[in-house]
C-alpha cells in the first residue's frame, strides 16, 4: 500500500487521502478556525515566513497553512489523482 503524498511548497508535503478541504484564509469563518486551531495546538504552518495563501483542513482535524494558492494545490490534487488513475489501469491492463 503505498501513500500519495502532494507538494504544498517548500519541500513539504501532505497525504492525498488525508485532505478534505484546501481554503483561502481571506474570509471570517477560515480567519475564526485557524484561531481554534492556535488554541487547540491542531494548526501546521508551512509558509516558512511567507503570506499564507491556504488554510487545508483533513480528516483529523489539523489545519496546514500554506503559501501556495488552492488552485495551485488543487490542480497538483488533480493531477496526483489521473496520474493514480492511469497507474491503476495500466496495472489492470497488465494483469488480464
Amino acid at each position: 500500500m503505498s501513500i500519495e503524498l502532494v507538494h504544498v511548497g517548500f519541500d513539504n508535503f501532505l497525504a492525498v487521502s488525508r485532505i478534505v478541504a484546501i481554503a483561502s484564509p481571506a474570509s471570517t469563518n477560515i480567519k475564526r478556525a485557524i484561531k481554534e486551531a492556535v488554541a487547540k495546538g491542531v494548526l501546521i504552518d508551512m509558509t516558512h515566513g511567507r503570506k499564507t495563501r491556504a488554510a487545508i483542513f483533513t480528516d483529523n482535524g489539523h489545519i496546514f497553512l500554506t503559501s501556495r494558492a488552492p488552485e495551485i494545490i488543487a490542480g497538483r490534487l488533480q493531477v496526483s489523482h489521473v496520474g493514480s488513475i492511469s497507474k491503476s489501469e495500466q496495472e489492470d491492463d497488465s494483469a488480464e
